[in-house]
């Protein structure tokens, strides 16, 4: 025996597992065909063999040797043939490494892996088989991507669409139609195809087909053709193969026959629906307006809004979602008084329900009564639109029949016979198109209904109920009817039998036909099944021959309309041309020669007619020569010219081998063509074929082309060509095509274009005679093309773009000798028929448009609307794709929607693809032509939009999209586009000045343009406009438009045009005398005067006059150099006037300021100028505002000059035309004048000086007309102007609040002017030093100010440095608190400013900084609010963000310089001593601050400013629930209750913030919440001032602590409150009522508390201590005792009550578990605490009835299984050792205490030696078991070296440790998923990242020592130190054992550590008094709330992980000794 026969041999008895993986490829030969052989010889599917077996082939079939693979995929197969589904848990692995290893090998191992593929389909791994074909043809490697593919066309094959699902193949298909690799794209065209046999063509075609190239789509298209019949599985699932075979044998045996099983089987089976994925709609129709839209007053506005819903719902399938409002909405536009609305809605509510199908049911029924009330209507439009809506409802499942029965009967009985008629109509479609079980439960609910409209006295009524009655019957047969048809008349009842009769005797030939169909497609179905077993390839799905050339073949045939297609299109095309010819006429019938002969009769002579038989040429032609004479002898030669044609085709026919005879028939026929006043077409056809081949013949060429060109005359060369093209294509005479395309060159330049198709001809020529390999027709087709051009120019070049280089440059010289004349070509000859043109398709060139709706497709329009920008940019570039495959040529057919989305994008974020739109918007409206403009949908404002830009190239872009218009439409269409963009506010300077300069050369090209004086009137204006360049631009358009524009135009449009704008134009026409003419009378009167929205001149003025008292003046002045000089009044002679400067009789202020907005500063805009001359016109005299409003400023400065000298006596007027005036005077800064500006500087001063006098404050309005632009030109250029705008400045703080002026000085601070922005920052430090009170709630500005110190300009930065130094001054350091982050630099410049500002007070005496704040506020704490008042201080409002606080009318004066700067609080600090010590009033300053820093905070959570503010919220709280009752106390002695509001908003600011409120102590917390519940008990409450909202706002506040306030505190506060109240905290005396029962309405309102938050106690059970809940409870009971607990359990007390609820909800949640949570209670105490009887009870109740709650989330707790045991586990130590195990592993499992996890095992080994830890990790893994002892050996290590856990941190963390599979030992898993979610799954509060110390652990010590206490915060390591040296030995199993051992522990603890606990104080366990930490413990722990790291690098203990025996062990041994058991 060899050594390589043993080794084999030897190998045998080896595990498979070993054989399998042997080294020797050969023992894993063997192994792998062993167990092939032992998978076959298994029968039993469940087989234990099989589970062994199956994880080994993942490897197996991934081995490197090839036959070794091989035999391992046979092995694979073997076992999935034995195996049943449970395999499938298996398939992802085997199936991903097969697709790895397989697909690349040998021809065999790619078969046995597809095989393999199969059995796993066949096993249900459908989903796995799936995945790895994903992976699969992602593949490299073509040749591993073609068997993928084979594969699941095989799946698909064989088991059918519902196996395999579809959609996820689809998903996979796109990708692989772009593949380089033919083979793979031919596959996967295959596999497209197999698709289209199980789901249908229409799905695949619109779901695949908009992702192929169009190659491919034509290559699908063809082979589509051979796709037909239904596909029917061949194969079963295995569970399938396991039933009964009777079922399968019936179904195949039946398969083909019956019409229902066909229905079946048929593609349509699996909806295209669900295919798809859902389309979201709601979100994008929010941002689209829709809800603003449909709100309109304009009914086009809401056609536009429900039209984007339309669009939206047209999705095939809408993602589910709240359309509730939609369809309010819609019910509403339904009932529109405009009927395009209401088609629009309807449209919508039909697109709705096809998208959204059953989702809609309950919208449908809400819709219906409105759609069929709605039928009564009589327009076409909407009758359509609702029959198709109501049957689209019905055809989605949204409605049934039996929903709508009472709609139907309420309709039936509608007083309009229409609405009766249609709804039975459409209850007729719903009753055809369900099925039979549906018409049958609901016939005798619609079949009285029917008859009862028998009777109807309308016909159509009648005819309807007849129709309905014939559908039920035709559904459910005659047996429902009989009862009824008993009671009609003898007419009716026969009607009504024919009807039914009629309707039925057409449903067999239906069924037949279906049946017909359904025998094709089960032969096919068969035919592939034959071969299930076999290997298939996708590819062999296609046909044979290539699909490409078929294509185009496919695509002539149909466009030349040639051959039986003749006829159809013919048909077509009768309807919409004006042509009277049939189809049947154009193809000539067959005729004998003898039938000829007959009809001839004696038209001809008879011996003629037998010569022209004759075999002698001669004779034959003498014969024709006579013929020929005879004919041209003929009268009425119409009647005869067919049988004339005849006879010559016949004799001596188109075989005549004589030229001389052929030349005289051609001559003939020609003249036949020629004489005869209707020519038939079908002689042409007759004749086409022998003539073109006469054309190929030297000798006849001239004659036949002479006859083509009469035929051509004759009935059109249109006809003549397209008959030509299949003759000269497919005729084997390659001179026939040549010479045919000469004769067509002869024909194009005879008869133009005009009557041709362009697109075939061009195709014709390219497809054919370019192609041709002869070089005569290659020429001839060249000189067509040439020929072309000459008429329809260079466009015909986009239609040749893929012939070749060498054909396009010799095009081109052939261009060039047929240069482009366009129209002027007139036609040399005519044609006598009238033929249709073909201008209608392509336009006045006659070149070709193609339809591009189609591929305009839903994709494209959601991919432009991508929130993607590369695939928006994506989409835009297949549009430009698009537009160059139509060879840009394109109809307007379908754009529309196109047109919306490309709208959309020219608002993009994203300027690059603005831009690209807007080209492409060009290249659309060139490729259009004039239908641009009806298609476009006024995209082109959109487009003008653009211009507002001001980037130029954005600009740019723009101008080139309006020249691609202008040259698409005529300028006469974009004239009112422009107008309208110029009118237009938002188009910038440079804006106008472009589309002037554009519009100005558009016009400069036309000689005479009416059109353009729609332009004079924005042109007339812009040339007043501010920029030099606009004024430039629009002078020049004045100059075009008056030059194109005529005479009479002119005139009329002069009259619109007003004010200063008018006098310019005026100039400019000065050469035309008429219109001096024209403008001369309205010196008189007043030119009318346009205004947008004021109808105040409308009502005022009568023909624009307006009336003033008893004298009428012109309502305007025109400013023009014609005007008379007397016409404006010198100054000095406004005495002698006897009206009053300013007329204010009818002012209406009010109104006009509530147009007022206040926003950022812009130069005026037209409109506005505008609207300010119309007001100076109505209420300011006319020569005053003839001079104010003129545009020399020397006559402004007169009319100033006017109003100074009046100022004195009319300061009442003033201030009732103010706004007017401020408007005025911010037109006048915004001038470059200097004159009138210094004029305007020296007239404001006066004014606010008046004003003052008056002791007029300026209005919000006024301000902010006025301030915005101070502050802007503050930064005027020069200095004089500068200097008085400053003075002006602060003047105005005399009349306007100086809090509010600071707002707008702080707005100038973001200028783009430096010069503004150092003035603003000068005049913040004149405000911080002159009014820092009014803005210290404004101080956080100084932010902005201190930023400027980082800017290059040194001015500016010297000024921010200054007026910092002001602030130090005022503030102190406390301004490093509102400067904000600064570098090093900057804080060093300030830190040298601010010591040079120490060094100036110091000179001047003015003390240190900050200092005069300092003094005031420490006099407010200790004096309270004295001082305040003593010190006239008036508290001043603070500008707060999102606060509304009352407005304080209040008197303004100078304060003391000491005070200005400190009254208000500035800060955080300032505001909580104020609302410490100050009165109720002044503390609502401080509260205001507060609020101010908390929304702040709120803003950004993430922020620093919480974490400060989390440090003061316990002192905020603190402060405020003092508050409450001294702001109450306050109210109630009759006070406005407004102190009372601003507390209670506060608390509420607070605890609306969970992180605040959780910083709030325990202690402040009772305080608070006792208060609270207090006043909400207090009848006074109600009584106070706005009593009812006070007592709304406590109950609000009290909900908001209860859910957002540490919920431990909560609980603890709430059980402390149970008890008796103290009379003392009772905020009034006792009335009636005794204290007891005042308690007991209190405590009724603590229980109320406590139900609330017990409700949630079962989601918040880990966000509790309960510990300390279990103290406080303990507490409780104790204190009671044991006797009052009876007798209160007699009372039925709530109190108590409430308490055992909260015990027994925790028992219940927590189970056994919650006896680890005793820490805090003395359970060794004699006598037991009452709380563990209590806890014991509720165990053994829920136990028994089954509610424990396990302890945690996927956990069993030790403690529930053994309460629901019969036997008392939960007592037991070694339940209890369980528990402390648990822990400790889940403490190991946890990176960051898995070392004191470790030393607390090492621990437990010690203490209990006995106990086997490692027999709890049963299901541990190996790698957890080593890590235990490891790390217990190393523990051991070092604790003999004397050294603590601290300082040996475990850096590995553990391996997860046992499998999440075994239930038993489920808490005994520490990481059962890692380490950082371990928190998740224990059972305790889960704290991730931090571990803090509990709040309770620092405060409020009831019932622990402070020793003990002390001792845990200080440092948990001293614990296990002492635990270190300590042996304890566990002899017994019972609770009293290990008592004794915990009292041993407690002394040998007391003995060690006394020197350190002994001088401690103590605290009795029911002390009630909240005690204090010693002085070591606040040290420790200053914040409790806030991260507390332990010292010495390990984290403290968590002792919520611990168990409840654990951490008594702890409190004994740290201290044990000090409280006595």
């Amino acid at each position: 025996m060899s050594e390589e026969e043993k080794l084999l041999k030897e190998a045998k008895k080896l595990p498979w597992e070993d054989r399998l993986f042997h080294k020797n490829w050969k023992v894993r030969n063997e192994a792998n065909i062993d167990l092939a052989a032992l998978c076959d010889s298994i029968t039993d599917p469940k087989d234990s063999r099989l589970r062994e077996l199956a994880p080994f082939f993942k490897k197996t079939v991934a081995d490197s040797n090839a036959p070794v693979q091989e035999k391992a995929l046979d092995a694979l197969i073997a076992f999935l043939k034995a195996a049943d589904a449970d395999a499938g848990r298996y398939g992802k692995e085997v199936c991903d490494a097969i697709v790895a290893k397989c697909l690349t090998g040998r021809p065999k191992t790619v078969e046995k892996a597809q095989a393999a593929f199969m059995l796993w389909v066949e096993l249900e791994a459908v989903e796995a088989f799936l995945d790895s074909m994903e992976k699969a043809i992602k593949n490299k490697v073509a040749k591993a991507v073609v068997p993928a593919i084979d594969v699941m066309f095989q799946a698909l094959s064989e088991f059918g669409a519902k196996v395999v699902p579809p959609k996820r193949i689809l998903k996979m298909l796109p990708e692989l139609f772009d593949h380089q690799d033919q083979n793979v794209r031919a596959s996967s065209k295959g596999l497209t195809l197999e698709l289209c046999r199980w789901i249908g063509k229409d799905p695949v075609k619109s779901i695949l087909f908009e992702k192929m190239r169009d190659t491919m789509k034509k290559e699908l298209e063809a082979e589509l053709v051979n796709v037909t019949g239904a596909a029917k599985p061949s194969r079963k699932i295995r569970s399938e193969q396991d039933r009964e075979p009777e079922p399968e044998a019936v179904s195949e045996a039946a398969g083909p026959g019956p019409a229902e099983e066909s229905v079946a089987d048929t593609p349509q089976e699996i909806d295209e629906y669900e295919l798809v994925d859902p389309v979201d709609i709601l979100t994008p129709l929010e941002k689209s307006g829709f809800w603003d839209g449909v709100k309109a007053t304009k009914w086009s506005e809401r056609k536009e809004a429900v039209a984007e819903l339309t669009k939206l719902a047209s999705t095939k399938k809408i993602a589910p979602g709240d359309f509730t409002e939609v369809c309010r909405t819609l019910k509403k536009l339904v009932t529109d008084v405009n009927i395009a609305v209401a088609v629009e809605a309807i449209q919508a509510i039909g697109n709705l329900a096809r998208g959204l199908r059953t989702h809609f049911s309950g919208s449908s029924r809400f819709l219906l009564p409105v759609l069929l009330e709605k039928l009564k209507e009589k327009k076409p439009t909407l009758t359509e639109s609702l029959t198709q809506t109501l049957q689209g409802m019905h055809k989605a499942g949204c409605l049934n029949l039996a929903d709508i029965v009472e709609d139907v009967k309420t309709a039936s009985k509608n007083k309009v016979p229409l609405v009766r008629s249609l709804t039975l109509n459409w209850v007729t479609f719903c009753i055809e198109t369900s099925n039979k079980a549906v018409v049958l439960k609901v016939h005798k609910d619609y079949v009285p209904i029917c008859m009862e409209c028998l009777n109807d006295g309308t016909p159509d009524v009648r005819d309807a109920a007849f129709s309905a009655l014939t559908a039920v019957a035709k559904s459910v047969g005659m047996r429902p009817l009989e009862r009824s048809l008993e009671k009609l008349d003898d007419v009716r009842k026969k009607k009504l039998s024919e009807m039914i009769a009629g309707s039925g005797s057409s449903v067999p030939g239906a069924t037949s036909s279906a049946a017909v169909k359904n025998s094709g497609g089960g032969l096919s179905s068969t035919e592939v099944s034959e071969g299930s077993f076999v290997k298939k390839s996708a590819a062999s799905m296609l046909s044979g021959k290539r699909p490409a050339p078929a294509a185009p073949a496919n695509k002539k045939g149909t466009s030349a309309k040639s051959g039986n297609s003749k006829k159809v299109d013919g048909a077509g095309r009768t309807e919409t041309a004006k042509s009277s010819e049939s189809p049947e006429d154009i193809e000539p019938a067959e005729m004998s020669l003898e039938e000829i002969e007959s009809r001839i009769g004696s038209l001809i002579q008879a011996d003629v007619i037998s010569q022209l038989k004759s075999a002698v040429w001669k004779e034959r032609l003498e014969a024709i020569s006579l013929l020929k004479e005879q004919v041209e002898g003929l009268q009425d030669l119409d009647r005869s010219v067919e049988i004339l044609v005849y006879l010559l085709c016949a004799i001596p026919g188109w075989n005549e081998k004589n030229v001389q005879v052929q030349q005289q028939v051609i001559e003939v026929i020609t003249y036949l063509a020629n004489s005869a006043a209707k020519f038939p077409k079908k002689c042409v056809v007759l004749c086409l074929l022998g003539i073109s081949e006469r054309v190929a013949d030297m000798k006849t060429r001239a004659h036949a082309m002479k006859c083509l060109t009469a035929f051509s005359e004759a009935v059109g060369p249109g006809f003549v060509f397209e008959r030509l093209y299949k003759i000269m294509k497919e005729h084997k005479n390659p001179k026939v095509l040549s010479e045919g395309l000469l004769w067509m060159v002869s024909a194009i330049e005879d008869f133009g274009v005009s009557h041709l198709k362009l697109k075939d001809l061009i195709e014709f020529c390219k497809d054919t005679g370019l192609q041709s390999s002869a070089a005569a027709t290659r020429n001839a087709t060249i000189k067509v093309l040439g020929a072309l051009h000459k008429f329809v120019g260079p466009d015909i070049k986009g239609f040749l773009t893929d012939v070749k280089p060498a054909l396009l440059s010799a095009l081109d010289v052939e261009y060039q000798k047929n240069p482009f004349e366009g129209t002027s070509t007139a036609p040399k000859k005519t044609v006598r028929a009238s033929e249709p043109s073909s201008l209608s398709a392509g336009g006045l060139d006659g070149l070709p448009r193609e339809d591009i709706s189609a591929k305009i497709t839903p994709t494209l329009l959601k991919s432009l609307e991508s929130p993607d920008w590369k695939v928006r940019l994506e989409s835009i570039e297949a549009v430009n794709k698009i537009l160059e495959e139509a060879n840009k040529r394109i109809q307007p057919t379908g754009t529309g929607e196109l047109f919306g989305a490309l709208r959309g994008r020219l608002y993009d974020s994203n300027k690059n693809l603005v831009m690209a739109t807007l080209t492409t918007i060009g290249n659309v409206a060139s490729a259009m032509g004039p239908g641009v403009e009806k298609a476009s949908k006024g995209i082109l404002s959109d487009i003008l939009k653009c211009l507002s830009d001001n980037k130029k190239h954005m600009r740019e872009s723009t101008l080139s999209a309006l020249d691609a218009w202008n040259a698409a439409v005529h300028f006469d269409k974009m004239v009112p586009y422009i107008t309208s963009a110029l009118t237009d506010s938002k188009l910038g300077a440079e804006g106008r000045k472009d589309l002037f300069d554009w519009s100005s050369r558009q016009l400069s090209g036309l000689s005479e343009f009416p059109d353009a004086v729609h332009l004079l009137k924005p042109a007339a204006t812009a040339m007043m406009d501010k920029s030099v360049d606009v004024r430039k631009a629009a002078d020049g358009c004045v100059t075009e438009i008056l030059r194109v524009s005529g005479q009479e135009a002119i005139e009329k449009n002069l009259r619109d045009i007003q004010g200063p704008a008018l006098a310019l134009i005026l100039e400019r026409v000065k050469p035309y005398g008429s219109f001096q003419e024209l403008v001369e009378p309205s010196k008189g009167g007043s030119i009318g005067l346009a205004s947008k929205t004021n109808t105040k001149v409308a009502k005022a003025t009568s023909n624009g006059v307006t009336k003033h008292g008893n004298r009428t003046v012109t309502s305007r002045a025109i400013p023009a150099k014609g005007l008379k000089p007397d016409t404006m009044l010198p100054v000095q002679g406004i005495s002698v006037q006897p009206q009053a400067l300013l007329n204010v009789k009818d002012s209406n202020k009010e109104e006009r300021e509530r147009m007022v907005r206040r926003s950022k500063f812009e130069e005026p805009r037209i409109e506005q100028i505008q609207d300010l001359e119309n007001d100076m016109m109505k209420y300011f005299r006319e020569d005053l505002h003839r001079r104010l409003l003129s545009t020399d400023f020397k006559k402004q400065v007169d009319g100033l000059e006017m109003l100074q000298k009046a100022l004195p006596s009319i300061g009442k007027e003033i201030i009732e035309v103010l706004d007017i005036l401020l408007r005025w005077f911010v037109l006048q800064l915004c001038k470059s004048n200097t004159t009138c500006l210094l004029k305007v500087l020296e007239f404001l001063p006066e004014l606010f000086d008046s004003l003052k006098g008056e002791a007029y404050s300026l209005t919000e309005a006024e301000a902010a007309i006025f301030l915005p632009c101070l502050a802007e030109k503050l930064g005027h250029n020069i200095e004089k102007v500068r200097e008085k705008m400053r003075e002006l400045t602060k003047q105005i703080v005399q009349v306007y609040s100086a809090t509010k002026i600071y707002t707008y000085i702080l707005d100038g601070l973001r200028s783009k002017n430096n010069r503004t922005r150092i003035e603003c920052v000068d005049l913040v430090g004149f405000f911080i030093d002159h009014h820092g009170a009014e803005i210290s709630g404004q101080l956080k500005s100084l932010q902005i100010v201190a930023s400027l110190t980082a800017e290059r300009d040194g001015e500016i930065r010297k000024a921010a440095l200054n007026t910092l130094a002001t602030g130090y001054k005022i503030l102190g350091d406390d301004i490093w608190r509102y400067v904000g982050k600064l570098t090093d630099a900057q804080k060093s410049m300030l830190d040298d400013r601010f010591k040079w500002k120490v060094r100036e007070m110091e000179k001047r005496g003015e003390g240190r900084p900050g200092e005069a704040r300092a003094a005031l506020r420490r006099s407010v704490r200790e004096n309270g609010p004295d001082v305040a008042e003593q010190s006239c201080e008036v508290p001043q409002t603070i500008s707060r963000k999102n606060y509304v606080q009352p407005d304080l009318n209040m008197e303004r004066h100078l304060m003391p310089r000491m005070l200005a700067g400190v009254s208000g609080p500035s800060n955080w600090n300032e505001a909580l001593d104020i609302i410490s010590f100050g009165s109720p009033e002044q503390s609502v300053e401080g509260m205001k601050v507060v609020c101010h820093e908390l929304t702040q905070a709120t803003n950004d959570p993430e922020g620093s400013l919480m974490d400060e503010l989390m440090k003061d919220a316990d002192r905020l709280v603190s402060c405020l629930a003092n508050k409450v009752a001294k702001t109450f106390d306050f109210s109630l002695t009759g006070a406005s209750s407004r102190s009372c509001k601003y507390v209670l908003n506060t608390l509420m600011q607070t605890f609306q913030n969970k992180r605040l409120a959780h910083a709030v102590k325990e202690n402040t917390l009772d305080n608070l919440i006792t208060e609270l519940l207090l006043w909400l008990l207090d009848e006074r409450v109600p009584h106070m001032d706005d009593g009812s909202q006070l007592l709304k706002a406590l109950n609000v506040l009290m909900l908001k602590i209860l859910d957002n306030a540490d919920r431990t505190s909560s609980f603890v506060v709430l059980i402390n409150l149970l008890r008796p109240l103290d009379p003392s905290r009772w905020p009034s005396p006792a009335t009636n009522e005794t204290f007891v029962a005042r308690n007991q309405k209190f405590s009724d309102l603590v229980v109320k508390c406590l139900i609330k938050l017990t409700k949630v106690l079962q989601s918040t059970i880990y966000d509790v201590d309960l510990d300390r809940i279990l103290q406080s409870i303990h507490v409780y009971l104790q204190e009671l005792g044991m006797e009052e607990i009876r007798r209160r359990a007699g009372a039925d007390d709530k109190p108590l009550r409430m308490v055992k609820t909260v015990l027994h909800e925790l028992v219940k949640l927590r189970g056994a578990a919650i006896k680890g949570h005793l820490s805090l209670v003395p359970i060794d105490m004699k006598p037991q605490p009452i709380i563990l009887a209590y806890i014991d009870l509720n165990l053994e109740t829920l136990a028994a009835a089954r509610m424990l709650t396990s302890t945690g989330p996927g956990q069993t707790h030790w403690g529930d299984s053994g309460a629901n045991n019969p036997a008392p586990a939960t007592n037991s130590a070694d339940a209890q050792l369980k528990q402390e195990l648990a822990a400790i592993f889940k403490k190991i499992g946890d990176k960051q205490t898995c070392t004191i996890g470790l030393y607390e095992l090492y621990r437990i080994t010690q203490l209990y030696p006995k106990v086997d830890i490692f027999a709890q990790l049963q299901n541990a893994s190996e790698a957890f078991r080593t890590y235990i002892r490891d790390g217990l050996a190393q523990m051991e290590k070092n604790a003999a070296a004397g050294r603590t856990p601290s300082s040996v941190p475990m850096s590995t963390p553990p391996p997860a440790s046992l499998s999440s599979s075994s239930p038993e030992f489920g808490p005994l898993s520490p990481v059962q998923t890692n380490s950082l979610n371990d928190s998740k799954l224990s059972s305790t509060k889960p704290e991730p990242t931090s571990f803090n110390l509990p709040p309770s652990y620092t405060e409020d010590y009831r019932g622990a020592g402070n020793a003990i206490n002390t001792a845990r915060v200080r440092a948990p390591e001293n614990a296990l130190a002492d635990q270190r040296n300590e042996r304890f030995i566990i002899t017994s199993g019972t609770l009293d054992a290990i008592r004794e051992r915990m009292k041993s522990m407690q002394l040998a603890a007391a003995g060690g550590n006394m020197d350190d606990y002994g001088t401690r104080p103590l605290m009795s366990v029911n002390d009630n008094l909240n005690l204090g930490l010693s002085t070591q413990t606040r040290t420790l722990d200053p914040h409790p709330g806030m991260e507390n790291p332990a010292q010495g690098g390990v984290l403290p203990m968590d002792e919520k992980a611990l168990s409840g025996l654990q951490a008594r062990m702890e409190r004994l041994k740290s201290g044990g000794a000090l409280e006595p058991l």
